[in-house]
């Protein structure tokens, strides 16, 4: 997390600005702290987005359908102000770093500091899988598809994966004439892409199967299922199109499911619900990382929680550590979670 800037707003809508967390390509994320004491991610929007009238359509909508995302593999949206001058959206802080993050590491052996471990063994690798399908599946019933499902949009805590950024997340019955997008309209990243989008054809839940093959790929090996992207995107387009996966280090036992989820026919791939009898079963206790690295989140995670605001306003709630059980069945986690409690300060009575 960086230290706001001079140009940063304090707070918006009611909530206080602590810092930021990161850009994008729709805006910058802060992280901040409402009224109340909880903690969460608000992406603000480019000024010169909120000025398009189409963009704010668009993104109203995909706000509307983004509250109706639930289930525990998420990262919920709790607030927005799409009428404001600068639309902004309020998520649920998830306090783990990206996916992307910690594969990019050396193998095995965790930075101090960085998040970085390196490729995750086979383990993870599944437990992981099961945690993304079950992302899918709440995305996909609330009538959205991700369309970006990427490392760098799955966060990953002490008790299992979260799924983060709807951003261009679009309603199934979307349609080009009139609608909020247009057909043929390619939307994604290079490298976790599908056929389908690379040949800029509709797309359908399968599309999000399809990179979640490619995340479960480069989650246990640290390389993409089809090459990197570096300046030569067309060619990677065309491998992703027309080339099989190069799955070497994948699992024997994971191997299968992946290359499933990445045909290139978009019916041939396993459901959601496939995907999640073929992970086998995911009910443990166990922690679901190696030992190192979930030490390193916890700290990670106590670090970013005990944030404390950038001006004085007096007393402010003071956040701690609750451990709770799981409380869903299929949870890969390690049997406990963090959870932000607050108590506030009381003044000291007066002797009489």
């Amino acid at each position: 997390m960086e230290k706001l800037g001079s140009g940063d707003p304090q707070r918006i809508g009611r909530y206080r600005l602590l810092g930021r967390l990161g850009a994008g390509g729709m805006g910058q994320v802060f992280l901040a702290r409402s009224d109340r004491g909880r903690t969460v991610a608000i992406k603000l929007v480019r000024p010169e987005l909120a000025e398009q009238q189409q963009f704010r359509d668009r993104f109203r909508a995909e706000v509307q359908a983004a509250r109706k995302v639930g289930g525990s593999w998420t990262a919920p949206v709790l607030d927005a102000g799409v009428d404001d001058a600068v639309p902004w959206v309020a998520t649920g802080y998830v306090a783990g770093p990206s996916l992307h993050r910690i594969v990019s590491g050396r193998p095995g052996a965790p930075v101090a500091g960085s998040g970085a471990y390196g490729p995750l063994p086979g383990r993870s690798v599944r437990l992981l899988g099961a945690g993304l399908a079950g992302a899918l599946q709440d995305i996909h019933r609330a009538g959205l598809i991700h369309r970006d499902l990427k490392p760098s949009n799955v966060l990953v805590t002490i008790d299992g994966p979260r799924v983060i950024d709807f951003g261009i997340a679009r309603a199934l019955d979307t349609v080009a004439d009139g609608g909020l997008t247009r057909t043929g309209a390619m939307i994604g990243s290079p490298g976790f892409m599908a056929p389908e989008q690379v040949r800029g054809e509709r797309v359908t839940t399968a599309c999000d199967v399809f990179c979640l093959g490619s995340v479960l790929a480069y989650a246990a090996t640290g390389r993409l299922p089809f090459g990197a992207a570096d300046s030569r995107i067309h060619a990677l387009m065309y491998r992703i199109a027309q080339e099989e996966p190069d799955l070497t280090g994948v699992p024997a036992n994971l191997v299968d499911v992946v290359r499933d989820c990445l045909e290139k026919d978009p019916a041939a791939r396993p459901s959601t619900e496939a995907v999640l009898e073929r992970l086998g079963d995911t009910d443990t206790t166990e922690p679901w990382l190696p030992g190192a690295l979930i030490a390193q989140l916890g700290r990670h995670a106590v670090e970013l929680l005990d944030s404390e605001d950038p001006e004085e306003h007096g007393p402010e709630p003071v956040p701690y550590i609750h451990l709770r059980a799981p409380q869903h069945k299929g949870n890969p986690g390690c049997g406990f979670s963090l959870e932000k409690k607050n108590t506030q300060h009381k003044k000291p009575k007066k002797k009489k």
